[in-house]
């Protein structure tokens, strides 16, 4: 890709996890990084973030710093993230905190102009696949808002096999490509962790016809750029473009 692209010639990809705290942002940050390596203009969105905090003046999120820090092209904060909310809580609970009412359409605005900027643009949810967003919407109904293709994080840990195929169950409901999935060992500790990878795959390719798309150890301190070496970026890449056409 050149340039010169057009928003619909942008790739995108939006990357939702088994749960919450299971390493969806360092993946998100890995596969940015692995995109850079392939030669493209790679950019970020965390189009809703609970847990901002001031910083030089400026109201931070530790999850949009980190995508930021992975991406060589940065869009504006109110692109990157339309919805930034100070307290640490769950979207609805802390939008109502703070008087906020999420607008989807917003966001899709904010991403089509973020096609415009990038070869790329990884868009990561908000703790699962099905956080709510108001009384009647959440973040399955951003991702098939965005129509974008999806990358399953599966937090290796007790209960992962259970929460990996229940996961891919409701993207396929609302109608959405499960493009792969990624393996984070966030359990360093876990028992079987080879024998839980082998039946999430087994299930997901019998299933959902979804690749793993890599294994991430538990890596202390993380690292980014060493977890996407363990990425299968051109494979996503191919995936994504598929979709496209």
């Amino acid at each position: 890709m050149t340039s010169a692209h057009s928003a619909l010639s942008a790739l995108s990809v939006f990357v939702t996890g088994t749960d919450t705290e299971i390493g969806k942002t360092f993946v998100s940050s890995a596969l940015l990084r692995g995109f850079v390596r392939e030669g493209l203009k790679a950019a970020a969105m965390k189009p809703i973030a609970a847990g901002a905090f001031v910083l030089n003046g400026e109201l931070h999120n530790e999850d949009a710093d980190q995508l930021d820090a992975a991406s060589n092209v940065l869009l504006p904060p109110d692109m990157r993230t339309p919805y930034l909310l100070k307290e640490p809580a769950a979207p609805h609970i802390a939008a109502a905190l703070e008087n906020v009412a999420f607008d989807i359409e917003h966001i899709v605005a904010c991403h089509r102009q973020a096609l415009t900027r990038a070869d790329v643009v990884v868009v990561e949810g908000v703790g699962g696949f099905r956080v709510p967003l108001t009384a009647t919407r959440d973040t399955a109904d951003l991702a098939v808002a965005l129509k974008l293709p999806v990358v399953l994080v599966v937090g290796l840990r007790l209960g992962c096999i259970n929460h990996a195929l229940l996961t891919a169950e409701a993207i396929a409901a609302r109608g959405l490509t499960l493009a792969g999935w990624v393996a984070n060992r966030v359990d360093p500790d876990m028992t079987f962790p080879d024998e839980n990878i082998a039946s999430i795959r087994e299930h997901l390719a019998r299933e959902h016809h979804a690749p793993l798309l890599g294994i991430v150890p538990h890596l202390s301190p993380a690292s980014a750029e060493l977890a996407a070496e363990r990425l299968d970026i051109p494979r996503l890449l191919q995936t994504l473009r598929d979709a496209q056409r």
